[in-house]
C-alpha cells in the first residue's frame, strides 16, 4: 500500500483488495466503502470508481487492516471456535450507510455540512473510536448500542443505567463510553430510533400539535392540557414551573422516515418487491398478494398497482393493561402498521 501508485505491484494489490472486498466484505448491492484518501471509508461507490480513486488518491493513511471490509471478522472466524456467541459482528458501517445514504452521496456535503451530515460525521467518528486501546471486537458506538439494547430488553431504569456507566468508567478509566444515560440516548437518537412525544387531551378529543401546539385547553371539551395541582401542592407546582406535566402523552414513531429507510437498504428494497417480481405465482395462498382483498384493491387503483415498489400497509390495534391489575382503568393502545409487501 506504500508503493508508488504507478507501480505494477500497487495496481495488482488494488485488484487483490477489490477481489477480497467483494468476496468477503458486505457490499451494498454493487457498492462498497471507498478507502481512498478522499472518501475515507465514508462514501459507497461501485468497483470501477473505487479502483480509479485508489489509483488517483491512494489508500487513506493508516488503513493497513481492512476493518471496514470485514478483514477482522474473517480473522476472528479463522481463529475462534464455532460458538456464535464468541464470534459476533455488528455491522455498524452498514447501519450508518442505511440511515444516512443520501447524506453520504450528496454533492457538496463536505463544503457545508447540514444537520443530517453533522450527525452522520459524528456517528462515523464514534464508530471509528476504539472502546479501549487495542480493542478489536467493539467500537465506542457498537458497545453503546449493545448496552442500550440490554437496558431496553431487561427494563433497567435510567438511573441504574447511568450508575452502570459510572461504575464501568470508574473500574476501567480507559473505557471510551458515554458518562450518562442521556449521553448514550443522544447517540441512539441520531440513528433515527427516537420517537416523538405529543401532548393529548385527557378525554382523547385532540392532539396539541401543529396549529394547536401552544394551546393550554382542549378546543372541544375545555379540559386542561396540564395537570392542575391542589392548594396543598402549590409549592410543588411552583417548583415545576420550568416543566409543566401533561395529563396525557401520545408517543409517535414517525412513519415517513421509516418508509424511506426500508428503501435505503438494498437488501430490504429487494424484499419489498418480492411479492410481484419473485413470488411463485401458482394460485396457492402463500402471501396476501394472492388474496381477494389485494386483487380488488389492484382493480380499483390501477396506477398504484402498476409499480411493485408501492407499499401495502395493514393496521392493527389492541389495548392492554401494562400494570397487570384490573383494579385501575389505565390501559395502553399501540397502533401498529405492518408491511404486507414483505415475503412470508
Amino acid at each position: 500500500m506504500d508503493l508508488p501508485r504507478y507501480s505494477k505491484e500497487y495496481i495488482e494489490g488494488v485488484q487483490s483488495f477489490l477481489d477480497f472486498a467483494y468476496s468477503y466484505g458486505d457490499p451494498q448491492g454493487e457498492e462498497i466503502q471507498c478507502p481512498c484518501a478522499k472518501c475515507c471509508n465514508i462514501r459507497w461507490t461501485r468497483r470501477n470508481v473505487v479502483y480509479d480513486h485508489l489509483i488517483c488518491y491512494g489508500f487513506v493513511q493508516g488503513y493497513t487492516r481492512w476493518i471496514n471490509h470485514r478483514e477482522c471478522e474473517i480473522l476472528m472466524n479463522v481463529n475462534c471456535d464455532m460458538d456464535d456467541n464468541v464470534c459476533s459482528y455488528d455491522d455498524i458501517d452498514g447501519l450508518l450507510n442505511d440511515k444516512f445514504r443520501n447524506v453520504a452521496h450528496a454533492e457538496g456535503v463536505y463544503e457545508g455540512p447540514n444537520e443530517d451530515a453533522n450527525k452522520f460525521y459524528n456517528l462515523v467518528d464514534e464508530a471509528s473510536q476504539d472502546l479501549y486501546p487495542g480493542c478489536k471486537g467493539f467500537s465506542r458506538l457498537s458497545f453503546t448500542i449493545r448496552l442500550y439494547l440490554l437496558k431496553c430488553l431487561h427494563g433497567w431504569s435510567n438511573a441504574s443505567f447511568t450508575s452502570l456507566l459510572e461504575l464501568l468508567k470508574e473500574t476501567m478509566p480507559d473505557l471510551n463510553i458515554p458518562i450518562s444515560y442521556n449521553k448514550a440516548k443522544s447517540m441512539v437518537n441520531d440513528l433515527g430510533l427516537d420517537y416523538e412525544k405529543i401532548d393529548a387531551c385527557p378525554n382523547d378529543c385532540m392532539l396539541f400539535r401543529n396549529d394547536h401546539k401552544d394551546d393550554e385547553y382542549c378546543h372541544f371539551c375545555g379540559a386542561s392540557r396540564y395537570i392542575k395541582y391542589f392548594e396543598v401542592d402549590r409549592d410543588l407546582e411552583a417548583s415545576k414551573k420550568g416543566y409543566r406535566v401533561p395529563t396525557k402523552i401520545l408517543r409517535h414513531f414517525p412513519l415517513i422516515p421509516r418508509l424511506k429507510r426500508l428503501f435505503m437498504c438494498s437488501k430490504t428494497a429487494d424484499t419489498l418487491r418480492w411479492h410481484d417480481e419473485e413470488r411463485y405465482k401458482d394460485g396457492k395462498l402463500r402471501h396476501p398478494a394472492v388474496g381477494q382483498a389485494w386483487k380488488d384493491f389492484d382493480s380499483l387503483h390501477l396506477e398504484f398497482a402498476r409499480d411493485s415498489r408501492n407499499l401495502r400497509l395493514g393496521l392493527a390495534s389492541d389495548g392492554f393493561n401494562p400494570f397487570r391489575t384490573m383494579s385501575i382503568s389505565h390501559s395502553t393502545w399501540p397502533v401498529i402498521l405492518m408491511v404486507y409487501n414483505l415475503l412470508p
